[in-house]
């Protein structure tokens, strides 16, 4: 199992550069982190799995 996957394969974006940016920058929602590392602004497809992650930290 991959300890640091890649999320957004269109922007080469791990989670842990998702989880240490809501984290610094309190972020809430995908576009905010779409703003933030471009994660979720190319093909959409991670767009599920950012926010799972943002539930996790936010919730």
């Amino acid at each position: 199992m991959v300890e640091n996957p890649v999320i957004c394969d269109c922007n080469d974006v791990c989670k842990s550069d998702i989880v240490d940016k809501i984290k610094d920058k309190n972020l809430k929602t995908i576009n905010e982190v779409g703003k933030e590392l471009d994660a979720g602004t190319g093909c959409g497809g991670c767009q599920f799995d950012i926010q799972d992650i943002l539930n996790e930290i936010n919730n």
